[in-house]
């Protein structure tokens, strides 16, 4: 025990702490002998001992997977688990984390720059994930996987084999409102494998990207979905399969008869952000259609307004499949410029 209440500690040291506290001692004793009351009589070796237990309190709190696994379980295993994860990438357990995507590997072990795991929750590679964000992960979480990475993979402890962790599909309850977070794990699971920048198909067909709540509703050539309205929107007419080529295009199988009446829902209710906040009736967009004519103002369960400058090509009949263009009105119905027997 030193004068004033310290008490002597072996710490193991490198050859350049050995040298630097050797030094900084026979100055320190030199420079201020007269200083010997009070807690100031070792100032600097309270700060030295601070700096020398810092890389041990980091090693301390490097992330371990056990670690990562809930914020994977809770944000990402609702798309990425079961028998067809988006991008054949699963996050329901250590090893089919590491086994990777499709695409190869989204975990390198000490090297958070080329994870691209690490690049997609970041929002460095698109389209960012979760796809159900925003919000998307904290800055708390990231940097547990980032330390994770960084940290070489590291398994940590468990109690006996960790079982697979998958978290359901969301569905909304009785009488909850459905937003984005409820359809968007379809969209990834099915149909962002091919509309997704660099997808299976290369760029995503036509454009169009079923990646974010915001480009799901991009209306560049045209609109695929109109809030308020699932009976004009082709997005829910194509996983009908009333506009052709049905959708997704590796069914069968094809969406089932609950995940299509969940996206139909979601439309209807006003196709709401992950928030809860409905997105504007997109009026004056284009939209293009098909189905079948079951009155001259209806296509399918579709009821369409022609007016005196609609364009009528080869004398469609109610029965006959038919390509409708136009736009969407004030009160989100279809105005047609075009309709047409295919």
């Amino acid at each position: 025990m030193l004068a004033g209440g310290f008490e002597t500690v072996a710490i193991p040291m490198n050859f350049k702490q050995k040298t630097f506290f050797t030094s900084w001692r026979g100055t320190a004793c030199g420079a201020a002998p007269a200083n010997r009351s009070g807690s100031g009589r070792h100032p600097y070796l309270l700060a030295l001992l601070l700096i020398m237990t810092l890389p041990l309190a980091r090693a301390q709190s490097a992330s371990v997977y056990t670690d990562v696994a809930p914020i994977l379980q809770e944000r990402c295993t609702m798309c990425h688990s079961g028998g067809a994860p988006a991008a054949g990438l699963r996050l329901d357990s250590l090893e089919s984390l590491l086994e990777g995507s499709t695409r190869g590997k989204v975990v390198v072990a000490g090297a958070p720059e080329d994870s691209e795991l690490l690049r997609r929750i970041r929002g460095e590679s698109q389209p960012r994930m979760p796809m159900t964000g925003p919000p998307f992960l904290s800055d708390a979480e990231i940097a547990i996987i980032e330390q994770w990475i960084a940290g070489g993979l590291q398994a940590g402890k468990t109690n006996g084999e960790q079982a697979s962790a998958t978290t359901p599909t969301p569905r909304p309850a009785a009488g909850e409102k459905v937003t984005y977070l409820h359809v968007a794990p379809i969209f990834a699971k099915r149909c962002a494998k091919c509309h997704t920048e660099n997808g299976l198909m290369g760029p995503a067909p036509e454009g169009y990207r079923l990646t974010s709540h915001q480009e799901t509703l991009a209306h560049r050539e045209r609109v695929r979905v109109v809030p308020g309205n699932p009976a004009a929107s082709e997005l829910v007419r194509r996983i009908r399969g009333q506009s052709r080529a049905r959708m997704p295009l590796d069914g069968p199988p094809y969406l089932d008869a609950e995940e299509i009446r969940l996206i139909e829902d979601w439309i209807a209710q006003g196709a709401a952000n992950a928030g809860g906040e409905p997105a504007p009736v997109p009026v004056g967009t284009r939209v293009r259609l098909q189905g079948r004519l079951t009155a001259m103002n209806r296509l399918d369960d579709l009821e369409f307004f022609i007016g005196a400058n609609t364009r009528i090509d080869k004398n469609p009949r109610p029965g006959d499949y038919v390509e409708m263009r136009g736009r969407i009105g004030p009160d989100g119905r279809v105005i047609v410029e075009r309709l047409r027997r295919r």
